[in-house]
């Protein structure tokens, strides 16, 4: 089955092109940059340096869209007909509701536009611009194609740039690319097919310069640029219908149909037997209120916003209600790397020195942890090789660490941070060493070079270098290593050359630490003083770890029968080591896709690709968004996470999109339905727990709330067939559907979780609302309460007493009934016995606040005269109570049949 994507114009290729191709192409000069009249022109031409807002729906269009849906035409239907019966109040009811779930729809809509104003904020920013050869600060909105942009560490990048020069340039890209790391840029060219994470000669719209400067040509602004290309990716992502509005859009349709029907059948039989039209029409009318369940829409909204109240005490923040239950239908989540399931903060797990394997534990920046080894901690007193390595990851370092130890930022590389907190957990003192050792010189990383060097003297005079880079390069340089007591020998290159490929093999990026005693009085430094001299103190091995809750939380979602797939756009190593570590993949052994790979998929063979493949590596926007429609042309449920930019696209298609609240970007929290707030995917599983149990409450109040209506209607139906008194009045009618749903029905909203929630699949998306056996439940139940109904208004009647009476009777019959079935559907597998009476606490409150109104409506006068309903004498409340016991009693019968038949099910 082909999916339909979304197409957009092809993207630019200008990392294909040598330097002064581009040069001439753009008619500037890498020098002097352009004229400052003719970067006026070009702006007149090209438009500022901004993302467009993309033509939407005005807002009363977007208004007016919250009305069309099935259920509100019945509900705007009842309102018609309770306003034709001249009950002006309770037609006044049913409009604010409908007008309550506009607006609430309304909005909720207005996420969309959010999103994209989001995006326009990440890229206003200020930029370095070279013009005529002098250099100027201006705001980035006015930069041109064919401008010269010079970066520095700290900078934004305010366009899409093709770089001239580059020194030790880095730049974090995460948010793009989904690049655990920053990356190196170099003025090179590349060959052609070369995906966006790997062309290291551009530097992109919103990216952060962690290290160094360069110069780069403007070659794309605004809607040009990768970042305009993912705005228009969420301009253009159609948002679906959730599961719940899907079936409950069925189920409307149903049910309308079904209520027509009655209505037109009751006036048929009633004109062919000769009945006056007009009262025809008004039974009519009748039969339509009562099978209508007004309680329904507001009930629904109620239940899913008390689902959100619980998911935001587990973290998980709602933005769109029918998320709620979303996550409860999910079959398949498609899970970002970075930020999602790693913590997005590189940390050091292992060091290696004087011979000896040390394991750091804890992760992200937080010096949350210690140093074990073979599982005890350690002192560094014990271990001078392991002090020496850390000390010089420490000192051999231009990053910084601010704000507080929860939730601490970085100000420079991430590398380098991961190697200030391994220190820290050592327990060293970073101050306290800058001070005793302070830097003298130093030797920026180059990536010919391949290591950083810095100098220091302490007090005494003593002069130290330490470095750090490469293995294979320190061990050119170096010819002694220390052992584990400090004391130096000969380099054994081999040895080191084996652990480092060992750690290396499980996607740990890998840093040596050397070490060199210089003369007295030595100040400045050179590869000439370096080379040849080197001690190796050891090896530190990093990644950006998988979160630990994390990996239980994946396991209990795959437990729970919901496949969980990564799709980042790190590499395909980095992310089969991370995927290994969540055993994802048929048997635990990951089949990882690239993006190149997925883009040379036909359509046709797509579908298969997905089903089988757990890992989706080195993926741009567009291909998240590919992935996620195919997989929903599929009848999956797609729960989508991500907290970059480039995640944003395929959060907004997905059935739910799921933002971390902490690390994501505001573009992607604003193109969610859920954000969580700690950021923890432990929270998704807390998240579908709470989503199956709202779906199931859900269930069962629509459950309980349809008999009462089909009850009814059919005593309605069966009063005109056989061309006797109406039982109840419209106005009666609407009194018992809405005090029922609210003091009853709505008690259901906050039952607990049912046990076994989580171990059992997820509900198909093509599975109706009420299985077999509920409807078959509905029925029943209904025949009841026509039975009972229709038998004891007839038997009240026949005794002499007044119709009003009657009447009263008749709805006391329904009101008792619907008491009894509600201890019924609390579970609507096991008894009620098993769920206790007090395990919900608002259920004593609406049979005591049910009971107090029937009282109001039977005996106060003015509610007498308000429903037309009259006195009763104590006598028939047994009648009354005989029935609701008898209808409990049998409900319990055919669920233990039920159970029974399940049991004899094979499995």
């Amino acid at each position: 089955m082909a999916t339909p994507q979304q197409t957009l114009p092809p993207a630019r290729r200008d990392h294909e092109l040598p330097v002064h191709e581009v040069v001439l192409l753009l008619e500037t000069d890498h020098e002097r940059g352009l004229a400052p009249d003719e970067a006026a022109r070009r702006l007149r031409l090209e438009g500022p340096n901004a993302l467009p807002r993309i033509d939407r729906r005005g807002p009363l269009v977007r208004f007016l869209v919250q009305f069309h849906h099935p259920l509100i035409y019945v509900l705007l239907a009842a309102a018609v007909a309770t306003m034709l019966l001249g009950e002006v109040v309770d037609a006044a009811v049913i409009l604010a509701v409908v007008l309550i779930n506009a607006v609430i729809g309304f909005v909720q809509e207005a996420r969309a536009e959010q999103a994209l104003d989001a995006l326009m904020a990440m890229v206003r920013t200020r930029a370095t611009v070279v013009r005529d050869g002098v250099r100027h600060r201006i705001s980035s909105e006015d930069l041109v194609p064919g401008d010269v942009v010079v970066l520095e560490t700290g900078d934004r990048v305010p366009a899409d740039l093709r770089f001239i020069t580059a020194q030790e340039l880095q730049i974090d890209e995460s948010a793009l690319t989904g690049e655990s790391v920053p990356v190196e840029k170099a003025p090179v060219e590349l060959p052609a097919g070369t995906v966006l994470a790997d062309r290291t000669n551009m530097a992109y719209s919103s990216g952060l310069v962690t290290r160094g400067r360069g110069r780069g040509i403007v070659v794309a602004t605004g809607a040009d640029t990768e970042i305009g290309r993912i705005h228009r990716l969420v301009g253009e992502a159609e948002t679906l219908h959730t599961p719940l509005t899907r079936k409950i859009g069925r189920f409307s349709r149903v049910l309308t149909a079904v209520i027509l029907g009655l209505a037109l059948l009751a006036f048929v039989m009633g004109t062919v037997r000769g009945e006056p039209v007009d009262q025809m029409l008004t039974a009519a009318v009748a039969l339509a209120v009562g099978a209508i369940p007004e309680g329904l829409p507001a009930v629904v909204t109620i239940t899913l916003a008390i689902g959100v109240a619980r998911m935001a005490r587990r973290r998980a923040i709602i933005r769109r209600l029918p998320a709620v239950e979303t996550l409860g239908s999910t079959t398949v989540i498609c899970t970002d790397k970075t930020g999602t399931l790693t913590a997005n903060a590189m940390t050091v797990t292992t060091v290696v020195a004087g011979e000896r394997n040390y394991q750091v534990t804890g992760t992200g920046y937080a010096p949350e942890g210690q140093l074990l080894e073979n599982g005890g901690p350690v002192d560094l007193d014990g271990h001078p090789a392991l002090r020496e390595c850390l000390v010089a990851g420490l000192l051999c370092n231009d990053t910084r660490l601010t704000g507080a130890s929860g939730r601490r930022d970085v100000a420079g590389d991430p590398t380098e941070a991961a190697l200030l907190v391994a220190a820290e957990k050592a327990g060293l003192d970073l101050d306290q060493l800058r001070q005793r050792l302070p830097r003298v010189d130093g030797m920026p990383f180059d990536s010919d070079r391949r290591y950083m060097a810095t100098l220091h003297r302490d007090g005494s005079g003593r002069t130290v270098a330490f470095v750090k880079g490469a293995v294979e390069r320190l061990l050119d340089m170096a010819t002694h290593e220390l052992r584990a007591d400090g004391t130096a020998v000969a380099v054994d290159a081999g040895g080191v050359h084996a652990r480092a490929d060992e750690l290396a093999a499980q996607a740990l990026r890998v840093l040596a630490m050397g070490r060199v005693e210089l003369p007295r009085g030595t100040t400045e430094l050179s590869e000439r003083v370096l080379d040849g001299r080197v001690t190796l103190l050891g090896l530190q091995a990093m990644f950006d770890p998988p979160r630990p809750e994390a990996i239980t939380a994946v396991a209990a979602c795959r437990f729970a029968g919901i496949d969980v797939k990564m799709i980042t756009g790190d590499h395909a190593g980095t992310a089969r080591a991370i995927a290994e570590r969540f055993a994802l993949g048929h048997g635990g052994t990951p089949t990882v896709v690239t993006g190149t790979e997925l883009a040379a998929c036909a359509d046709g063979d797509l579908p298969g690709l997905v089903a089988d493949t757990a890992v989706f590596a080195r993926v741009d926007p567009e291909q998240k968004l590919r992935l996620v429609q195919t997989l929903q042309a599929h009848d999956h449920v797609v729960a989508m996470t991500g907290d970059g930019v480039n995640d944003a696209p395929a959060l907004r298609r997905a059935d739910i999109g799921v933002a971390m609240g902490e690390g994501g970007t505001e573009v992607a929290k604003e193109a969610a339905d859920m954000v969580l707030t700690d950021d923890n995917f432990a929270s998704i599983e807390a998240a579908v727990e709470e989503g199956r149990g709202v779906f199931d409450n859900l269930r069962k109040f629509i459950t309980f709330i349809l008999p009462t209506s089909i009850g009814q209607g059919l005593v309605i139906l069966v009063a005109i067939a056989l061309a006797t008194t109406l039982p109840v009045l419209p106005v009666q009618v609407l009194w018992v559907n809405m005090t029922t749903a609210v003091a009853l029905g709505l008690v259901l909203a906050f039952e607990p979780l049912e046990p076994g929630v989580m171990r059992r699949p997820p509900i198909p998306p093509s599975r109706p609302l009420l299985t077999r056996a509920l409807a078959g439940r509905i029925v029943l139940v209904s025949a009841l309460m026509l039975v009972g109904a229709f038998g004891l208004f007839e038997w009240t009647l026949d005794r002499g007493e007044a119709v009003a009476v009657a009447r009263t009777v008749a709805v006391n019959v329904f009101v008792v009934v619907q008491v009894a079935y509600l201890l019924n559907c609390r579970s609507l597998e096991r008894p009620m016995w098993r769920v206790g009476l007090f395990s919900n606490r608002w259920v004593p409150a609406g049979l005591a606040a049910m009971l107090g109104l029937q009282l109001l409506f039977t005996y106060a006068p003015w509610m007498n005269r308000l429903f037309h309903s009259a006195p009763i004498d104590p006598a028939w409340w047994l009648g009354i109570t005989g029935v609701g016991a008898v209808v409990f009693l049998i409900v319990e019968v055919e669920k233990w049949l039920g159970r029974r038949l399940r049991a004899r099910r094979p499995a």
